[in-house]
């Protein structure tokens, strides 16, 4: 079977959330994001979202736009199908912009899972499974702020909570030593330094919350600094989890060779997609590593392509993927959605492909531009 791209379309898109998000390397208010949409000579439609975060990932959503165009152009008229190939041509044509990579890596792979009328995770030789995200809180201000807020995510049914940190010297211990005597020993609760913390900074703090049952400490240090984390592990009693420092599989084999963390953060918007994500899996798999499943301000649609990924792996074990829970208005149809009942549970329907489409309303028509 031979199916050609017949056209793409590239649409921007706007999101405000109703609760703001603090880290270390910066603010977010809300998603600027692309929409992909690639049509193929036999009218299967395939959907992509790109979400960039400029303080890890170095892309916007301009960069992004216009990358995309030039990576449409690329792959026109060439077989969806052949996904290795066509990752291979858009991947070497910039090492940057991994989040607009990741958007047409997962126009390509819902094209190809539809065309085996299959649901994306069984297509990538999954079974369905339960998968419960987290939720994250923020830098707040004032330890009240952030049990408030902790407060309101225990109402909500989660157990399992990520809190930011990253402050100086040992101001976090307070945050999290009060998040922990709220939620009770029952719910899982890890700590994400988004490179906040020196390594000196990193031991004093990880020690000083040895009593707090922490699951694991995400990216306590620089991401350039395997060998702090290296260190790091081997001096403190807390798993460590790499994201910043992850970015695709050489990377992962680099900090796998190195025993530098116990489990790394596959975000299909920093690997370029399901395709490299793929392969960090396997390589943490062969190494004794776990992997998380995260995001950065995905709408449900590429929250609904990294559930899949995450279905179809077992080895992937924690999910946090809670970027559109507060987003103020929801552009996606089908797909992915957050049970209301029990808390942080994904609900993934058996709808061929990831099951997520864009409602072009909700996308800004002005931008859109077809190849």
């Amino acid at each position: 079977m031979n199916i050609k791209i017949l056209k793409i379309e590239i649409f921007k898109f706007n999101v405000e959330i109703t609760k703001p998000i603090k880290i270390l390397l910066g603010n977010s208010d809300g998603a600027e994001n692309l929409a992909i949409k690639v049509t193929t000579d036999n009218g299967i439609v395939g959907w992509g979202e790109s979400s960039p975060c400029a303080e890890i990932t170095g892309d916007s959503q301009d960069t992004n736009y216009a990358t995309a165009q030039t990576m449409a152009r690329l792959i026109k008229g060439k077989d969806v199908l052949a996904i290795e190939e066509r990752m291979k041509e858009i991947n070497s044509l910039t090492f940057g912009d991994p989040s607009v990579r990741s958007a047409f890596d997962m126009a390509l792979y819902d094209i190809a899972a539809k065309a085996a009328k299959m649901p994306l995770y069984q297509f990538l030789g999954g079974e369905r499974r339960e998968l419960r995200t987290d939720l994250t809180i923020g830098i707040k201000d004032t330890v009240e702020e952030t049990v408030a807020q902790t407060k309101d995510i225990i109402a909500s049914g989660f157990d399992a909570i990520k809190l930011k940190v990253g402050r100086p010297e040992l101001e976090d211990v307070p945050y999290v030593r009060a998040v922990r005597e709220v939620i009770g020993p029952e719910i899982s609760l890890k700590i994400d330094s988004n490179q906040g913390w020196d390594y000196p900074t990193a031991v004093a703090n990880i020690n000083a919350m040895q009593d707090f049952n922490l699951q694991y400490s995400e990216q306590p240090i620089a991401a350039w600094d395997y060998e702090g984390l290296a260190r790091l592990r081997a001096k403190v009693n807390l798993p460590i989890c790499g994201d910043e420092s992850v970015f695709d599989h050489k990377d992962a084999m680099k900090l796998a060779k190195m025993e530098a963390v116990d489990y790394l953060n596959i975000k299909l918007g920093k690997s370029g997609g399901i395709h490299s994500g793929l392969k960090i899996n396997a390589i943490a798999e062969a190494a004794g590593m776990k992997c998380m499943i995260g995001c950065f301000a995905e709408s449900r649609l590429g929250l609904s392509a990294a559930a899949h990924l995450a279905m179809a792996r077992p080895n992937i074990s924690f999910i946090d993927l809670d970027s559109c829970y507060n987003f103020k208005t929801d552009p996606v149809i089908g797909g992915m959605t957050f049970d209301d009942k029990i808390g942080g549970l994904l609900n993934l329907s058996d709808a061929i492909g990831h099951g997520a489409e864009f409602d072009e309303n909700h996308l800004n028509q002005e931008s859109k531009v077809t190849i």
